[in-house]
């Protein structure tokens, strides 16, 4: 492992504590958790969530793909946001994945395919409804979730892997949260993160570390990670969503907001989606005045981040 995928778990985990502490789980949430949705017990595990006062209806299913830089986050880090949107109405699946560097690319996508099978067989059980499936991804999620639309919807893309869709599955709508969908592009990378709100955490990691996303130095570190051959252009073609969004891309909600170091993403995203003539929206959050970080929606802490999930849970409710 670097010391950059270290150091990242290490500082993430310091600014998620503080994030959360406090944080329990709301008397109106049903959960269901540490159920295996393949074979690694201690990795490919997730939680289902649903309101109560919703027992016995069929509900729609939000399956959240968490963020951390891929080589940090589970199921525990996004328990509370995942509760929130459940609150909202929705079944809500929340699930640790397999990290960057212990695992290479594209093992978090087979993960999120097999957790796509698991719902799918599951749905009736924990009262689920498959015809409506919604995603949700933030950061390096985001970005994740992003490549996973595409190969439910691009046939081309999703012969270069090694696994395969469940047949006619592809997600309702998905919401991308402060994401990266164009690591080649340099420009358009996390390089450009501001001390005090890289990664979106509380608090700032080390000096080192930041002075190495300031030459954008830290997503290449990533990349090197999470590759079995490194950072290498075809990988990072490979991974860059825009490349592969067409026609038959699903309807997509993404925002960004004013202290987000991914915020030149956006704009290269809502290019590519008008350029398809895929049915979008846009948010932009925080002012001059009110300046919010990186993944600002996943403070419960925040009311802006409660103003951000129901504008997204709006935008999945057109689609019912």
């Amino acid at each position: 492992m670097s010391q950059a995928s270290d150091t990242v778990r290490r500082e993430f985990k310091r600014g998620d504590d503080i994030r959360d502490a406090g944080l329990t789980t709301p008397e109106d949430v049903q959960r269901f958790d540490d159920i295996c949705y393949g074979d690694d017990a201690s990795w490919q595990v997730l939680d289902v969530y649903r309101p109560k006062e919703k027992a016995g209806e069929v509900l729609p299913v939000i399956i959240s793909v968490h963020g951390g830089g891929w080589v940090y986050g589970d199921k525990e880090r996004y328990q509370y946001y995942c509760m929130s949107l459940a609150q909202r109405g929705f079944a809500v699946v929340n699930f640790t994945y397999r990290l960057a560097p212990e695992f290479k690319f594209p093992a978090s996508q087979e993960d999120t395919n097999l957790v796509v099978s698991w719902v799918l067989s599951h749905a009736e059980e924990y009262g689920m409804d498959a015809e409506h499936v919604f995603m949700v991804g933030d950061s390096a999620g985001a970005h994740g979730t992003g490549l996973y639309a595409a190969i439910c919807t691009n046939p081309e893309y999703a012969a270069q892997f090694p696994f395969t869709v469940p047949e006619g599955f592809r997600p309702t709508a998905i919401a991308l949260n402060c994401g990266t969908y164009s690591i080649a592009d340099r420009s358009a990378s996390d390089g450009n993160a501001p001390s005090h709100t890289f990664g979106g955490r509380t608090k700032p990691p080390m000096k080192s570390l930041r002075d190495e996303a300031a030459s954008d130095g830290l997503t290449m570190t990533l990349m090197e990670d999470l590759f079995e051959d490194g950072a290498t252009e075809e990988n990072l073609e490979k991974i860059c969503v825009l490349n592969y969004i067409t026609e038959n891309y699903v309807p997509t909600y993404f925002m960004t907001c004013t202290g987000d170091f991914l915020k030149p993403q956006a704009p290269l995203l809502f290019n590519k989606l008008m350029e398809c003539n895929v049915p979008c929206e846009f948010q932009f959050y925080g002012d001059r005045d009110h300046e919010l970080g990186h993944v600002f929606h996943c403070n419960m802490k925040l009311e802006i981040a409660a103003k951000c999930n129901d504008a997204q849970c709006e935008f999945f409710r057109k689609f019912l």
